[in-house]
């Protein structure tokens, strides 16, 4: 993730300068995405304010200037950071008065959301129907890299040239797609896991969400890395809290990529009982708001806190004692697997990390295993 400014001074008065029209003006609305009627608020995601000029001028006329952001925060094409932030978020960090804030709200639940507006909202998702063509090998791998939030494009692509990589050396059948399409029930069912590339964003409308759940509480495996649960704010909250398992708190930024040891938490474990106990590594380290053992989730590895500096941009502290960075957990039949590494390209070169995605595409893939349990 981008770093967050120490000073917002974001003023939803000149969004319109950097607003055109909405870009999607012509597109063919999809009827199903995600908030398509939900009422405007300050926890609306900032893109659909931005595209709305009724809603931003709402906001705007209550409070002209919660601060200022890089032009490129405002974009309204996908991928954009608007795309996973709220105005409520940024007033958290503004130290905005909350009855300011109330203010912003009552002005933008007084804005109605018309035709125009439901169509700029599903215009972000897809359901185009995708064409499979699988190449001979096992487990069968479909390599899922749609993103409408923050895109850190190296990293992105170093992931995913690990991951060919990985399925060359061992047979595997890989397809590609940044295709929200691909997660209907007729494709899935040809898979035996779908892995996350760095997703960011709200890229599923709620049938492809709901083929999503159905396979992996089936018995489909599950594997994402981390910006795949890195956003701020989320809207589906069983991927979060259930698929992934935690939800995000910070990163630290005083330097925002440190150097820290990952401690190895169960070396019983088929995933990690090959690697060394502990490693070192430069990364962007990931704090939760909440721990996934709560959850039951199985923890492999967890961040020595004493090897880096978890503090926040604004200083805020990120501790959070027992830091899981990498686990695996039962969701129904399936099996999900998620790792907080991963931001910097030559994280996904590391001889430990890699040997980590491995063995974690192995476990979630469910062909010739019992359920989990």
């Amino acid at each position: 993730m981008p770093p967050k400014p120490l000073s917002l001074k974001l003023g939803l008065a000149v969004i319109g300068a950097l607003l055109g029209a909405p870009p999607w003006a012509e597109a063919t609305p999809t009827i199903d995405c995600p908030l398509r009627d939900q009422p405007y608020s300050v926890d609306s995601p900032l893109i659909d304010i931005l595209l709305s000029p009724a809603a931003k001028a709402a906001a705007s006329q209550v409070q002209p200037s919660l601060g200022r952001l890089p032009a490129s925060y405002f974009s309204t094409t996908p991928p954009t950071f608007a795309a996973i932030m709220t105005i409520r978020e940024l007033a958290a960090y503004a130290h905005v008065k909350e009855e300011q804030l109330d203010a912003i709200n009552q002005a933008l639940q007084a804005v109605p959301v018309t035709e125009a507006d439901r169509t700029a909202r599903c215009a972000r998702y897809d359901v185009d129907a995708v064409r499979v063509s699988m190449p001979s090998g096992r487990p069968r791998l479909l390599l899922f890299q749609k993103i409408t939030g923050f895109r850190e494009g190296p990293s992105v692509d170093a992931a995913e040239h690990l991951i060919r990589e990985l399925a060359q050396r061992n047979g595997w059948a890989l397809i590609v797609t940044d295709k929200g399409g691909a997660i209907r029930r007729a494709v899935l069912k040809q898979f035996d896991v779908v892995i996350w590339n760095n997703v960011s964003g709200d890229v599923l409308t709620l049938s492809e969400r709901s083929a999503l759940r159905q396979y992996v509480e089936q018995g489909g495996g599950f594997v994402a890395f981390h910006g795949s649960g890195g956003d701020p704010v989320y809207y589906w909250d069983w991927y979060v809290d259930t698929l992934i398992g935690a939800r995000f708190e910070g990163h630290p930024m005083k330097p925002q990529f440190q150097e820290a040891r990952i401690d190895v938490a169960d070396p019983s474990s088929p995933l990690v009982r090959d690697l060394a106990p502990g490693w070192t590594m430069t990364d962007e380290w990931y704090s939760f708001k909440t721990n996934p053992r709560a959850r039951g989730a199985h923890v492999l590895a967890t961040l020595d806190e004493s090897s880096y500096s978890p503090i926040g941009l604004a200083g805020e502290d990120l501790h959070m004692g027992d830091h899981p960075i990498a686990w695996t957990q039962c969701v129904g039949a399936g099996r999900s697997f998620y790792s907080a590494i991963g931001h910097r390209p030559e994280t996904y070169s590391d001889p430990h990390y890699s040997a980590l995605l491995q063995q974690a595409i192995l476990w979630a893939a469910p062909a010739g295993k019992p359920r989990c349990s």
